[in-house]
């Protein structure tokens, strides 16, 4: 869709064609202290709550308090099997098979457990390649790898970056990169989509180009996931890991989803760390058995799940599999193409764009550069009631996501920025 026009009529219009709006009402909106709604964009940070997330978490309080430890078989969603009940939709959100996919950890200590497996250096095939501007927690975490086996950790990283007065990265320069140095890298670790200026990488070229010079390949998608078709399968990459609090609405702090592929499913040679949730489910609470190991993604589990957070996860999956993540995908590349069209028709040399305006290559959010940047433009804008965040140096984040963003969040939000900016 590109007849995008300006004026309230438009935006009231197409709200009414929206096939999802009803979604919606499935949430709490976060108001000021005069009950009016805030125009929220920031589920590229945090989702907001499902109405149904209570609902979920006191259906799991209830079982504990009336049955004690039963509630593990004896509940109505039986513990011992909880984090199963997320894994069919969660496959479908990321493009997986449900062998490829478990609910489990953190986001980063999962990414650790995956380096465990897929980060395999050795003295000539060491290094690490990931984008420059990467999510500091990516870098941290890949640079104590780095440590951990006894490498220099600045020797040992090698940074994808964009050209001089360039915000995003060009895949030219990661093929030259990989032509240079390609039989030093050990692994490649990209963030699928880019946290800072919200470009979608392609992540089957990324793997293919990886894999043709011997490098394992995984990605951070934790802006990905529920936001993008990220095609986790036919990408071909070893793993990958995301969070499931930000699109995937399940609440500050909650549990990761990793993807392991299917080709390593049953390599029982892989290097690991193990716990008892990894072990054969016909003989776990035998307790005295040797270590066997489950296959696919479910193998790299440690420990039985918190099922509290798993309720909250489950109760926005439901939500996902009622609106269907096709047609989440066609609303926000309309919404966010009617966002940069609203932008665009300012004409504010004090503000740009950075993300990619190609549709392909970006998900639903947009970073706004604003020149001379001193913060105050983000400060403004909350005042007025709209929530984004900052990003230093001079990036506001926003993110009109398609399950509760509406065309009249993205046209209040544009109208209020013109007033500030004038």
């Amino acid at each position: 869709m590109s007849n995008y026009k300006t004026g309230l009529d438009f935006a009231k219009q197409q709200d009414e064609l929206d096939k999802l709006k009803s979604f919606r009402e499935q949430f709490h909106m976060p108001k000021d202290k005069n009950g009016n709604e805030l125009i929220y964009m920031t589920g590229n940070s945090l989702g907001l709550q499902p109405k149904s997330t209570k609902d979920y978490i006191n259906q799991e309080l209830n079982d504990w308090a009336n049955l004690g430890v039963e509630g593990h078989t004896e509940g109505k969603n039986p513990w011992l099997h909880y984090h199963e009940y997320l894994t069919e939709t969660m496959a479908d959100i990321v493009g997986a098979k449900p062998l490829e996919v478990v609910v489990m950890n953190s986001l980063t200590a999962n990414l650790h457990f995956m380096m465990v497996s897929f980060y395999k250096p050795t003295k000539k095939r060491y290094k690490i390649l990931i984008e420059s501007d990467a999510f500091p927690s990516d870098k941290y975490a890949v640079e104590s790898q780095l440590r951990h086996h006894g490498f220099d950790d600045k020797d040992g990283l090698i940074l994808w970056k964009p050209r001089e007065n360039e915000e995003l990265l060009r895949y030219e320069d990661l093929e030259e990169i990989l032509k240079t140095q390609g039989d030093e890298i050990a692994l490649i670790m990209i963030g699928g989509v880019n946290y800072y200026t919200g470009q979608f990488f392609d992540l089957k070229r990324i793997t293919e180009l990886g894999h043709s010079y011997g490098c394992k390949v995984g990605f951070d998608c934790a802006h990905g996931a529920g936001n993008v078709k990220l095609d986790l399968h036919n990408s071909g990459a070893d793993f990958v890991v995301w969070c499931t609090y930000k699109y995937l609405n399940s609440g500050p702090g909650s549990l990761s989803g990793a993807f392991v592929h299917q080709r390593h499913a049953h390599d029982k040679t892989l290097n690991r760390f193990t716990g008892w949730w990894s072990h054969n489910k016909e003989t776990r609470f035998k307790m005295r058995d040797e270590f066997n190991q489950l296959p696919g993604a479910e193998g790299w589990q440690l420990s039985n799940p918190p099922i509290l957070s798993m309720a909250a996860i489950k109760a926005s999956l439901v939500v996902f599999k009622a609106a269907n993540f096709e047609e989440l995908c066609k609303k926000s590349k309309q919404l966010t193409g009617y966002f940069e069209f609203l932008l665009n028709e300012l004409s504010d040399d004090s503000i740009r764009i950075i993300t990619p305006s190609n549709p392909d290559e970006r998900g639903c959010q947009l970073s706004i550069q604003v020149k001379n940047a001193d913060k105050s433009l983000h400060h403004k804008l909350t005042e007025s009631g709209i929530i984004t965040d900052w990003r230093e140096p001079d990036v506001i984040r926003c993110a009109p996501v398609p399950l509760y963003n509406s065309f009249m969040d993205v046209y209040g939000f544009v109208e209020r920025l013109k007033s500030i900016l004038n």
